[in-house]
């Protein structure tokens, strides 16, 4: 059998040196194609409709973003994106459907401030808040205004914790809930203006809303897309933006920073995409691209500019290290504050 090889040591070792090269060759040639393969499979992502979970009831600002947007994207993937609300626990069963679902790109959900606070609030999560998700992009900042019944006859906050005192500790306020950005934005708020008032909890926004309407309820922080219609009609009265600087959206109402001894107030929500961990790097680009492009749409954009709420699209990475940083933000005010989760 060894007469099929040249004789001689140095032209066997030629011989087996040319073998390896024609096997190496081939198992590149394998590798290639197994590349060129998968590459040609993530380019036709998606094939299938995409779930967008948004952890939220319908009826809300964040229901109104996500709605907004999902046509645009959908155009964008030529897939349609569909709403799935699955609200409760302060966002966490909508999230915890996001944390277990499979990371190929077709389950997306939307986040806020509370995927930051929750970590805070709660000592035990079904899901690990930085590990279980993969961030693709900021949607908006939500400025929140603080809003009062009439019957309050007050016109600044100055005057609210004037009355407050008057009253003896008879206000009450209303939020969506315990461990809640409503929530925790009045609870910095009255550590730092030293107000006495009572917290009474809503399921949902817009019931929250319409009992300070009503006068069930003195006072709330709210977004400006569910409060600004009522202030324009005469039905509340607006006292403040929770952000440092007053809003374009209703440049008439004074930041609550502006009262004396609140200087350091700055609160916003936030609304982002993210999608469970371990989806594929060019499935989060591309879905990020599809977005930022939502996002840049002129009608989209005059309609979130109406809501009060402004588009605010990062890439992956600098929304992952913006969640990190408004995680120790919200922390410290837990903290300085006492504020508890439900």
């Amino acid at each position: 059998m060894f007469d099929r090889f040249p004789a001689g040591p140095a032209a066997l070792a030629a011989t087996l040196r040319g073998l390896a090269g024609t096997l190496a060759s081939g198992g590149l040639l394998m590798y290639g194609l197994l590349v060129a393969g998968a590459a040609i499979a993530q380019s036709s992502y998606p094939t299938k409709p995409i779930r967008f979970i948004v952890p939220y009831p319908p009826g809300g600002g964040t229901d109104i973003v996500a709605r907004l947007i999902a046509p645009r994207i959908a155009h964008g993937l030529g897939q349609a994106v569909v709403v799935d609300n699955r609200p409760g626990a302060s966002t966490i069963i909508g999230t915890e459907l996001l944390a277990k679902a499979a990371p190929d790109g077709y389950t997306i959900g939307l986040i806020t401030d509370s995927h930051a606070m929750n970590p805070a609030f709660f000592k035990q999560l079904p899901y690990d808040s930085q590990k279980d998700f993969q961030p693709i992009t900021r949607l908006v900042f939500v400025p929140l205004v603080l809003i009062v019944h009439p019957s309050l006859q007050v016109k600044s906050i100055q005057e609210l914790l004037g009355s407050s005192k008057a009253r003896e500790g008879k206000i009450n306020y209303a939020s969506i809930g315990n461990g809640t950005p409503h929530y925790l934005a009045m609870e910095w708020f009255k550590s730092m203006a030293k107000l006495d008032a009572t917290h009474v909890p809503y399921k949902g926004v817009a019931p929250a809303v319409t009992d300070v309407i009503g006068g069930q309820v003195d006072m709330m922080f709210t977004g400006m897309s569910s409060a600004l219609q009522h202030v324009k009609a005469g039905k509340l009265i607006a006292l403040g933006v929770s952000t440092a600087q007053r809003q374009p959206a209703a440049p008439d109402i004074p930041a609550v920073a502006e009262t004396p001894g609140l200087a350091r107030f700055d609160f916003v929500t936030w609304y982002g995409v993210a999608a469970p961990a371990g989806t594929p790097p060019d499935v989060v680009a591309r879905l990020n691209a599809e977005i930022a492009k939502a996002l840049a749409d002129p009608e989209v954009k005059d309609k979130l500019v109406g809501l009060g709420v402004d588009p605010a699209p990062t890439t992956p990475s600098d929304f992952t290290a913006f969640i990190s940083k408004e995680a120790a933000k919200v922390a410290e005010i837990i903290k300085s504050t006492g504020a508890k989760g439900e």
